[in-house]
């Protein structure tokens, strides 16, 4: 059996790299990275690094799908194409793997909106009561950027990343040459945090969300030129990139704010960055606003490619009837803008209640392992059900790297569950139960017309 993968996508190198890079390099950095120095201090550095390598692990599994079953929409596309002895039972995999996802990219796109409003408003103080309308106009920018056609949007993400890395180097070289930066603060190295010695562990799933646009590319492979070379090389290039500065970032600030300092002033564990800069380099007053206007590029950045894959997610089960088609749309751009409309608007709905971001990010992490296991345990099914394929690129280790990456993954994640509490679990099985109402309604329409089958 053999893959013929259309390679003339708009999407080089380049684009994808940096339509990477700008989704990974966000609102974790900028805001949850507080949380990881709070409960790991200098050690913190070692979270994202271990969380690097979980996700690349990850990323590469995606490659392989990817080029196994090239269409945009992944998320849904793989599970629904590898899983279940039939069509249908595949479609409700897929299914149940999108519903989630689909959850866990609205919180992220709220977050997000949340803290782009929250550095503005630090950074000038006549922006401080617009938090609300702020995040909405962030939400809207960049649903307007991806109802235009994809290629401009990759371009328009590229300037926005180069921009960004920018600002970051200058808040690095700053804190390290400014005189204040201070080495034996990260002495010692791993008991510093509220987490104590095994701390670093405990914040790997917080630092993992850093990494979560790992799949971006992956997730739009239609839209990518040579993807079976492209991809994988895109995701390998990115993250060595990524993790290369989330370390310097992380470095830089802990050698000028302590673990204490984020334990007794709760306020500036979501702005790290801006506390270091407030209490640190008082003699650089400028380089707040650079690290503000890094932070809303981030942000920005992370929520155009997140739209922009859960929109492809939601058209990808639209088309195959799980929603209803009106969301299988494309616009004159080609780009399924009713699908990412509604992302936006119920992200702006989200974003008007800030006072509820610690719980926003909690009702995320459920869904996020729920799709992530899903995904892996479709590529070693995907290897049994179509031995014979011919593919263009294969994850190396064989089973090894998808079971360790899959046993990583929950074991990171059951911690936060299980401590999430009853809320979270409530949320959780709501929303699936929703899901669940939405797939049988959508099931007993198609039984009462022609089926009609989307050629792949």
């Amino acid at each position: 059996m053999s893959n013929n993968i259309n390679k003339g996508g708009s999407l080089g190198l380049l684009t994808c790299v940096t339509m990477i890079v700008g989704g990974m390099i966000g609102s974790a950095i900028f805001s949850l990275s507080g949380l990881t120095m709070y409960n790991a201090g200098p050690a913190a550095v070692l979270s994202w690094i271990l969380a690097a390598a979980i996700m690349l692990m990850y990323g590469l599994i995606i490659a392989e799908l990817s080029s196994r079953f090239p269409k945009s929409g992944g998320v849904f596309v793989f599970p629904a194409r590898a899983l279940g002895k039939t069509e249908k039972q595949g479609n409700f995999w897929g299914w149940i793997s999108t519903w989630g996802y689909i959850n866990a990219n609205i919180v992220a796109v709220a977050f997000a909106a949340i803290y782009v409003a929250t550095y503005l408003g630090v950074s000038f103080p006549a922006l401080s009561n617009l938090q609300i309308p702020l995040a909405i106009a962030a939400i809207a920018l960049c649903l307007i950027l991806n109802a235009i056609k994809f290629s401009i949007t990759g371009k328009a993400n590229t300037i926005l990343v180069s921009g960004l890395i920018l600002a970051i180097l200058i808040y690095v070289i700053s804190a390290f040459a400014s005189g204040k930066w201070d080495g034996s603060m990260l002495s010692p190295f791993f008991s510093q945090g509220a987490g104590g010695n095994t701390g670093f562990l405990s914040s790997v799933p917080v630092a993992m969300v850093g990494y979560g646009s790992i799949v971006a590319i992956a997730f739009m492979v239609s839209e990518v030129k040579n993807p079976n070379k492209n991809v994988p090389k895109s995701i390998i290039i990115a993250m060595s990139i990524v993790v290369a500065i989330y370390s310097v970032i992380i470095l830089a600030t802990v050698g000028l704010i302590s673990a204490q300092y984020l334990v007794d002033n709760p306020g500036m564990r979501y702005i790290p960055l801006f506390a270091a800069s407030f209490t640190k380099l008082q003699a650089l007053p400028w380089v707040k606003y650079v690290i503000s206007i890094a932070a809303v590029l981030a942000l920005l950045t992370t929520m155009l490619v997140v739209l922009a894959l859960t929109g492809r997610a939601i058209q990808a089960a639209s088309q195959k009837q799980m929603l209803p088609k009106f969301f299988a749309k494309n616009n004159k751009a080609g780009v399924p803008f009713n699908a990412t409309l509604i992302v936006a608007v119920v992200a702006a709905i989200l974003a008007c209640f800030p006072s509820l971001t610690s719980t926003i990010v909690g009702f995320g992490a459920l869904f996020a392992a729920i799709t992530l296991s899903i995904n892996i345990i479709s590529l070693m099914v995907a290897r049994k059900k179509f031995r014979d394929q011919e593919i263009g690129f294969k994850a190396p280790g064989g089973n090894v790297i998808p079971i360790l990456a899959l046993l990583l993954i929950v074991a990171c994640y059951i911690p936060d569950i299980i401590g999430g509490g009853w809320k979270i679990w409530l949320f959780t099985i709501g929303w699936y139960i929703i899901g669940l109402a939405v797939y049988a309604i959508m099931a007993k329409i198609r039984s009462n017309k022609p089926q009609t089958e989307e050629s792949s």
